[in-house]
């Protein structure tokens, strides 16, 4: 009988974390790589001292009333945790962790890349040219937006939405402008060449791109409806690689379709996997699968960052990355 504590992984990670887990931990490792059922995760809980879920595991109340409760952490592998129900969490007398910081510059390059995508119309013209649509070079074909010396909006101002800024800034000398209710010193945002404005609507109106950087509670849920989106200008173009339910995706389909806005680049989606057909058909929407901290370097630190969680959890330490 082993005596290291038992910890159910509930997906497919990296294969150095794999090995990390297995050698701190007896680890049980979903191998088949599809979602864990509500009656699974309950499983788990009721099996493990610990779970290592993903984003898109739902640990719901549901999940979490699983009796009798062994398990006494919980570390998420991503920095969102509104997929666990953590008020729940809490009162049942488990710690939750995420894993911040190491995924910042990646989810900031993934913004960057949907707004020079959207933009100049990269992927419309990477299919036109694969379906043999292109017949040569003309001043007046596929005519896109220019980036640099634009202004660059964003709502919120934290680790990525920083990061954003200096690219933005520094790399293609755009104005960034941002609204966040816990705003940083104003010498920090000057060193972004980021200004700061009262709310959201001011810096909706004022942004030809608007980049989201908020985290997903219930106060930021349809945070983007139709009200803002039609503050923004009909030039402008949306960007979101935050979580999905921030934007009202039907009022997003219906700005687009109406010309309101004039283009989104989306990493996220409100019911996520499923994306709302309409987005599908449209154009001057660049869609991606999650990939914001899909690099294998990123991927492999998440799941070490969420492994030492763990490891100092069970030493009896403090951990690195507590939310409750």
């Amino acid at each position: 009988m082993t005596t290291r504590p038992r910890v159910v992984i509930t997906r497919k990670i990296p294969a150095a974390c794999e090995e990390e887990a297995g050698r701190l931990f007896d680890a049980v490792i979903n191998r088949d790589d599809t979602p864990l059922s509500t009656a699974e995760l309950q499983d788990a809980l009721r099996q493990a001292d610990g779970l290592l879920p993903t984003v898109t595991d739902k640990v719901t109340a549901e999940v979490l009333s699983a009796e009798p409760l062994r398990a006494r952490i919980i570390a998420n592998f991503g920095v969102g945790f509104n997929n666990i129900d953590v008020n729940t969490a809490g009162a049942r007398g488990l710690t939750v962790t995420n894993t911040p910081d190491v995924l910042t510059d990646d989810t900031a390059d993934i913004a960057v890349t949907l707004l020079l995508t959207v933009a100049r119309r990269a992927v419309e013209g990477d299919r036109h040219v694969r379906n043999r649509q292109w017949t040569g070079w003309r001043p007046t074909h596929m005519l896109g937006a220019k980036v640099s010396g634009k202004t660059l909006g964003l709502i919120g101002f934290g680790r990525i939405a920083r990061a954003v800024a200096r690219r933005a800034h520094h790399g293609f000398g755009m104005r960034v402008i941002f609204h966040d209710p816990f705003p940083p010193r104003p010498e920090d945002a000057r060193a972004l060449g980021a200004e700061p404005r009262d709310n959201i609507e001011a810096v909706l109106r004022e942004a030809d791109f608007v980049s989201l950087h908020c985290p997903a509670t219930p106060e930021t849920r349809h945070l983007i409806d139709s009200a803002r989106l039609g503050q923004m200008q009909r030039h402008a173009f949306l960007i979101n690689t935050a979580r999905g339910d921030v934007v009202d995706e039907a009022a997003l389909v219906a700005a687009l379709k109406a010309g309101t806005i004039a283009g989104a680049g989306l990493d996220v989606f409100e019911k996520e996997p499923a994306v709302t057909p309409d987005l599908l058909a449209m154009e001057n929407v660049v869609l991606l699968p999650h990939l914001g901290s899909a690099t294998m370097e990123t991927r492999v630190a998440m799941g070490m960052r969420a492994i030492e969680n763990l490891k100092l959890f069970f030493a009896g330490q403090p951990v690195r990355d507590r939310v409750v």
